[in-house]
């Protein structure tokens, strides 16, 4: 029998062996053993195949296939990306003798393989093998204290390390070439479900995506939210990601009106177009500008504080109330209702005033003034509420507001 196959058989024997004992009775010291010697076993059976499907182009050849890659993906059930990545490897490690001879020690991961012999390939083509190889053996020797992500990050530098005379001017060379990249490919599309629902993807450059990150972790901050907030329906906490995407809401919904592009004079808002029968109905509906609908309560609370115009129509469709933007409140009312409630004027809700939206007590459809009189702070979900026809609204003498479900 082959050694090579000897050696497969032997581990396959070996793992089925261990197979049936319980991990939980081992000691603390005996799991991390465990841990580190896996990995290291890991690493040295992935350079061992690695190396067999590098040499196995008549694999492929017998089979008709285009490389021996796309049979282990048919044999193993092996999607042909990852066999295609563990070819890549192989010639990587043919063509990075000292790489592969770490990985086969067992002293380098095989992210970290990657990222050396990736790192060196890129250096530029004027860079001679002398420096080549001190970059290599750089990086190896670094891999002994850091992980692949530190490794990517250290291998775009590792020209100021062994070659300092060189490296600035391959680091901007590099940089610049990911910039256009970058540039070149931004690119938005938004698909409308038809369902109340939009989808959409998106490519920017990185440090713009780290803006955005940044801007939409901080009006996701747990500490802007009460516990009720943070929750699904279920009680459960919700996701990171849920959060997220309700800030990206509140980072649009409250975009400051005086900040919008505008087109021929005017700013970028969307008009809502509805009658006054449906405006001041419970199940009343709204018509966008763009031919699709959403209910009266939303198009009242959106009006309260984003870029909307609700054009409203009486019952011979005569415009009474374009809802100048007179109506909003001006940053100085929205400091003096600060000032004045705090934060949310809800009973039992403890936002602060930052963290609130400016809400007409005696609404913009029923002539309703924007002064502070008329005016008050609710929270997010407590502005959803007194625009949702479900709830009724009360308000106490200590200028404080409670919700009751309709029966």
């Amino acid at each position: 029998m082959h050694p090579i196959i000897e050696c497969a058989s032997d581990i396959s024997a070996a793992v089925k062996a261990a197979r049936g004992v319980e991990p939980a009775f081992m000691s603390t010291t005996e799991k991390e053993s465990a841990l580190v010697a896996l990995a290291e076993a890991r690493s040295q059976l992935d350079a061992l195949t690695a190396r067999v499907l590098a040499a196995a182009d008549d694999v492929g050849e017998a089979h008709g296939l285009r490389d021996a890659a796309a049979w282990l993906a048919l044999e193993t059930r092996t999607t042909q990306r990852e066999a295609r990545r563990v070819l890549a490897l192989g010639r990587a490690m043919e063509a990075h003798p000292d790489v592969a001879a770490a990985l086969s020690s067992g002293a380098l991961r095989t992210e970290q393989a990657r990222v050396v012999a990736d790192a060196v390939d890129a250096l530029p083509a004027h860079v001679d093998a002398e420096i080549r190889w001190r970059a290599e053996a750089t990086m190896l020797a670094l891999a002994r204290d850091h992980d692949a992500r530190d490794l990517r990050q250290i291998g775009k530098r590792i020209l100021d390390v062994v070659a300092p005379e060189v490296g600035e001017c391959h680091e901007a060379a590099v940089l610049a070439a990911e910039e256009a990249r970058a540039d070149a490919g931004v690119e938005l599309v938004l698909v409308d479900d038809g369902a109340g629902r939009c989808h959409g993807r998106f490519e920017m450059p990185s440090h713009v995506g780290k803006m955005l990150k940044r801007h939409l972790l901080a009006l996701a901050n747990p500490a802007r939210h009460t516990d009720a907030e943070l929750k699904d329906d279920t009680g459960a906490w919700k996701p990171l990601r849920r959060r997220l995407g309700e800030a990206f809401v509140e980072y649009v919904e409250r975009y400051p009106e005086d900040r919008t592009p505008q087109t021929a004079g005017v700013s970028a808002t969307v008009v809502v177009t509805m009658t006054l029968d449906q405006l001041l109905a419970d199940d009343g509906t709204a018509l966008l500008d763009d031919g699709t609908r959403m209910s009266a309560g939303q198009a009242r609370r959106l009006a309260c504080e984003a870029g909307m115009i609700p054009a409203v129509l009486g019952s011979r469709s005569v415009p009474l109330d374009m809802g100048r933007r007179t109506r909003l409140f001006t940053k100085a009312q929205r400091v003096a209702l600060g000032l004045r409630d705090g934060g949310c004027t809800a009973r039992g809700c403890e936002t602060s005033a930052s963290g609130c939206h400016a809400h007409h007590d005696d609404p913009w459809s029923r002539l309703g003034m924007t002064d502070l009189a008329n005016g008050r702070l609710l929270c997010p979900r407590h502005h959803r509420l007194a625009h949702d026809s479900r709830y009724a609204m009360t308000t106490h003498s200590d200028n404080k507001v409670s919700f009751a479900r309709r029966t």
